[in-house]
């Protein structure tokens, strides 16, 4: 994938799709921006849509901000393709014309592709994507239209009534619930069983600095303390938030800082996609991470809500495979379900150590890929940040072994 007008590499992405109606195309002008792909065959065939770097002009980020912007196919026979409708996020305040554009590729052509960048002459129909947050601003809030997607808890939630034990601590920095295609919880927080375990969180229970260990995962000695939400996205195409964090060595010493991005997309095909992304960077020199025992849990941890039927599958390529796909799913009937629902995991082949061991305790409905590789510490160094991305794919039914595949391939379309 390339971008005529680029400013920076691009970014890749999987998500539901959407394509909605924006009446008659529109006459193609030299100098809009055109978004160029290798093939957004995979995308397509899986209702994903593709991020990519651009630079737009004052008319086109004015369009962006009233949810007019779209791409238009530029055809072989010279003709334009329907409007489909894009969404853009700026990059900083610095350059406010660089940033980012999605979009969802409809059906076409293998081989390259060309979408022209232009301003429609109204909003992109269907709901949009929102985020807020509550009064207090600690829980902010995902949703599709006014259906919730993604609950992110910013701000401390305390210990329910009934739960307790040493590993019964208040905590922030986490998603639940993560909510299904019908509304369904499907994930699990303050469970009497693992008082600590919350939803999906990113942490380590092997936390090392200055010759000790502190348990970031079991909320032992190091926690994540909130710093900045930073920011957050609506649209017709995702909505975000950006989220700032530090990680407190015994509540008291910064030792990491964190970086946290989770981007719901729409539905369409019965799918919806949530992108993580992560990034760690050390304010303290000697900082590592590690699996408990370097050999189970810990990174990206997920522990869902009960599953009826449930079962857990994983697609794991061996090493030499080119692509080596790695993804995994835990499906079942959530409670309050009126059927099953998978949900899948999928790994970006970017993240160092890829791809991360998968590990499941089925009596727990926990499914997770962790980092870093077994048998290791991985060191966080000053000036040298850290970047993980996930995918999570959320439908109702069970995704078969090369639907999995070919969602892995579209979000790590190059």
């Amino acid at each position: 994938m390339r971008v005529s007008t680029m400013r920076q590499a691009i970014l890749g992405g999987v998500v539901a799709a959407m394509v909605a109606a924006w009446g008659p195309a529109w006459a193609l002008a030299a100098d809009e921006p055109v978004v160029t792909l290798k093939d957004a065959t995979a995308a397509a065939k899986v209702a994903s849509p593709v991020l990519a770097a651009v630079s737009l002009d004052e008319e086109l980020r004015k369009a962006a901000g009233e949810n007019r912007l779209c791409v238009v196919e530029v055809l072989s026979d010279g003709k334009s393709g329907p409007a489909v409708p894009a969404q853009f996020a700026p990059a900083g305040a610095d350059d406010p014309a660089a940033g980012v554009l999605g979009f969802f590729p409809p059906a076409g052509a293998a081989g390259e592709r060309r979408f022209r960048v232009q301003a429609g002459q109204k909003p992109a129909d269907g709901a949009i994507m929102k985020a807020g947050s509550d009064q207090a601003g600690n829980v902010w809030t995902l949703s599709d239209g006014d259906k919730p997607v993604v609950c992110y808890n910013y701000g401390t939630v305390p210990v329910p009534a009934g739960v307790g034990g040493r590993y019964a601590v208040a905590r922030s920095d986490y998603v639940h619930p993560l909510m299904g295609p019908g509304g369904e919880t499907l994930t699990y927080d303050y469970s009497k069983d693992h008082p600590h375990h919350r939803g999906l969180y990113w942490a380590w229970p092997e936390t090392y600095w200055k010759g000790q260990v502190r348990d970031l995962h079991a909320l032992q000695g190091c926690f994540a303390r909130p710093v900045k939400m930073r920011e957050c996205e609506s649209g017709p195409v995702w909505s975000a938030l950006t989220a700032e964090n530090r990680w407190m060595w015994d509540d008291k010493q910064p030792i990491v800082h964190e970086r946290a991005t989770i981007r719901a997309f729409a539905q369409a095909g019965g799918r919806r996609c949530v992108d993580f992304e992560f990034i760690f960077t050390a304010l303290e020199e000697g900082v590592q991470i590690a699996t408990r025992g370097q050999k189970a849990y810990g990174g990206f941890n997920c522990r869902f809500s009960a599953r009826t039927g449930q079962k857990i599958i994983t697609v794991e390529d061996k090493p030499g495979a080119a692509p080596r796909v790695s993804a995994a799913q835990i499906v079942g009937t959530p409670p309050g379900g009126k059927g099953p629902v998978a949900v899948a995991i999928l790994q970006s082949a970017a993240n160092p150590c890829y791809p991360g061991a998968w590990v499941s305790y089925p009596n727990l409905n926990w499914l997770q890929p962790t980092f870093p590789t077994n048998g290791t510490k991985y060191a966080l160094d000053k000036g040298k940040p850290l970047t993980l991305r996930y995918r999570l794919v959320v439908q109702a039914g069970e995704l078969d072994e090369p639907a999995l595949r070919e969602l892995w391939a579209a979000y790590n379309q190059p």
